[in-house]
C-alpha cells in the first residue's frame, strides 16, 4: 500500500502550492515593471548585498540557478542598465554583478507594491508568532538543503545600505 496520507507528502504538496499561489499573485507587480521573477529576485539579492554588489559565483548560489543560468539573467539585465559586470580586482576569473543606479530606482518602483503583495497574500495572514515560527523553520530546513544561499550576504544584524 501507498502511503498517500504521509504528512511528509502534505508537507510537500503545501509548500508547492503556496509557492505556486504566491508568484501568480506577485507576478503582475514584476511585468508591470518589466521584470520577471526572477530578475526582481536578482536585484533585491543585489540590492541588500554589501556595495549593492555580488560575485556571479555567489548571486548563482543564492538564487540556485546554474552559473549559465545567472550570466543570462544578468546579461538581461545589463541590456536593460539595471546591473554592470566588473570585474574583480584580486581575481581575474571572478566578476561582480553590481546594481547601477537604475536598478536601484527600478527597484524603489516595485518594492512598495511588492511588500504590499506580500503583506496581503503572506506575511499579513499570520500573526506575528506565527510568522517567526514560519521564518525560523525556514531557515532551519533552507541551511540544510542550500547551505550556499547567503553566500557573499551581509550577515544577521548588519545592515548594507544602497549604493554604499
Amino acid at each position: 500500500m501507498i502511503p498517500t496520507d504521509d504528512p511528509r507528502l502534505t508537507a510537500m504538496g503545501l509548500l508547492s502550492e503556496v509557492h505556486a499561489g504566491l508568484a501568480t499573485k506577485m507576478n503582475p507587480v514584476f511585468a508591470e515593471a518589466g521584470l520577471s521573477e526572477i530578475d526582481c529576485e536578482t536585484l533585491i539579492r543585489l540590492a541588500r548585498s554589501p556595495a549593492c554588489r555580488l560575485r556571479m559565483s555567489d548571486l548563482a548560489a543564492q538564487t540556485s540557478l546554474s552559473t549559465s543560468g545567472v550570466t543570462r539573467v544578468v546579461d538581461r539585465l545589463e541590456r536593460e542598465g539595471l546591473v554592470e559586470r566588473v570585474a574583480c580586482a584580486s581575481d581575474r576569473r571572478a566578476s561582480y554583478a553590481t546594481l547601477t543606479d537604475a536598478g536601484l530606482t527600478r527597484l524603489e518602483a516595485v518594492i512598495p507594491k511588492h511588500l504590499k503583495d506580500i503583506e496581503t497574500w503572506f506575511t499579513g495572514l499570520l500573526a506575528p508568532e506565527q510568522l517567526e515560527t514560519f521564518l525560523s523553520a525556514l531557515r532551519v530546513i533552507r541551511d540544510v538543503v542550500r547551505p550556499c544561499a547567503t553566500a557573499g550576504a551581509v550577515e544577521p544584524g548588519e545592515v548594507s545600505s544602497p549604493r554604499s
